[in-house]
């Protein structure tokens, strides 16, 4: 395998079905929070780019290391994530009706950010296998560019919920929290279906 066109465009395609489950969740927390300081909306991304990044290279180090282990690990991967966006996603519902009448501003902590971004990228431990056969430039050029067309996604995603969210206000919570759930169901479905 070499650098060329087609790996730049394989790679491209790869991150933007790798970035739509964090797009979906970018949408959430901007329907969750649609007053948030450009610091954060660049964080969110940022964190969910990351995780896009290193999750590959940690499958493309697998492969090449300890397959046999990983192996064994994969079969969880569509259970962990919907636990874990499932309890994000009840817990904001929960938030919306609680706090319904007062509509109070409920902010992402950094904690739950790195939880989002573990459970939209880990189904990406699984790409290290299908770019196994690429060596260390490739390898982390590849994910490079998934991190970089996820940090775009996730970015237009958060656009996209934030202009939503002014508009719905006091059940953005509840919206958004369904939409997690939805996306872990996805994800969980998709992985056990094959």
């Amino acid at each position: 395998m070499q650098l060329d066109v087609l790996f730049f465009l394989n790679s491209i395609l790869l991150g933007v079905g790798l970035a739509m489950d964090a797009f979906s969740v970018s949408v959430a927390n901007g329907l969750n929070d649609p007053g948030m300081g450009k610091r954060k909306a660049l964080l969110i991304p940022g964190v969910f780019a990351g995780f896009q990044i290193l999750m590959p290279l940690i499958g493309w180090i697998c492969v090449h290391t300890i397959v046999q282990y990983f192996k064994a690990f994969e079969r969880f991967i569509p259970w962990i994530a919907l636990f874990l966006l499932c309890f994000i996603g009840i817990k904001m519902i929960l938030e919306g009706i609680r706090y319904r009448e007062e509509a109070p501003k409920t902010t992402l902590g950094f904690g739950a950010l790195l939880v989002q971004g573990i459970a939209t990228s880990i189904d990406a431990l699984s790409v290290g296998f299908t770019i196994e056969g690429y060596n260390v430039l490739m390898a982390v050029t590849a994910a490079l560019i998934i991190g970089i067309v996820t940090f775009f996604i996730c970015v237009a995603g958060l656009k996209l919920g934030r202009l939503f969210g002014t508009k719905i206000s006091g059940r953005a919570s509840i919206l958004g929290g369904l939409i997690l759930i939805g996306i872990g169901l996805e994800i969980f479905l998709t992985g056990i279906l094959g």
